[in-house]
């Protein structure tokens, strides 16, 4: 075999074993925010667990305010439905996209409930809401940095799979850009806050 050959077959070697590295690179990024995903899921079940109870609370003070009662529900039981779905394929940005509509809406709906208490003032002062409250707060934070970082995986994954070469592995091999977890509403990025003074 002559030295060009050699050369040759070793710059095709070396070509092949990069490309190697490059798809190894982009399953690890892609996997680790799938995991991180994981983490907002934990946070999203524990707060729609806690909604049917705060709805439960609510119901006993305001018997006219049942629609919005429900409409919480119904955003619930949808956000529960979306989540699921995010769940099962967090690299699908339509399932992403599907999650943080409901979200919007599930936020919007709790926040006209929130509204709404504020005309109740035995409502506000019923140890069992103040508690829900709480504990709603301190998920609503813990959904906050979860969510943190599963975007911080995401741009990560997607910053790498938009380099060159990278891109001319990514592409074909189906690894498509993944999307961020970011909500439409201003409300959510803050915790709720809900006074009972």
């Amino acid at each position: 075999m002559s030295t060009g050959t050699m050369i040759t077959l070793g710059v095709i070697v070396a070509f092949f074993l990069y490309l190697i590295v490059i798809y190894n690179r982009l399953v690890y990024l892609r996997n680790a925010f799938k995991t991180a995903f994981s983490g907002i899921q934990i946070q999203l079940t524990r707060r729609y667990e806690l909604i049917p109870n705060l709805v439960e609370t609510a119901k006993k003070y305001m018997a006219h305010e049942k629609e919005t009662l429900t409409n919480v529900i119904a955003a619930r039981n949808q956000a529960v439905n979306a989540s699921e779905s995010a769940a099962q394929h967090p690299e699908d940005a339509q399932a992403i996209k599907g999650l943080m509509g409901a979200e919007s809406a599930l936020t919007g709906a709790l926040g006209k409930l929130f509204a709404l208490s504020e005309n109740y003032p035995d409502l506000k002062a019923n140890q069992n809401m103040m508690q829900l409250m709480d504990e709603l707060t301190n998920t609503e934070n813990r959904v906050s940095y979860a969510r943190q970082a599963f975007n911080d995986g995401v741009m990560n994954y997607n910053t790498y799979r938009e380099q060159f070469p990278n891109m001319l592995i990514a592409n074909p091999f189906g690894f498509m850009p993944a999307e961020l977890f970011e909500m439409a509403h201003e409300e959510y990025n803050e915790p709720i806050k809900v006074s009972f003074d």
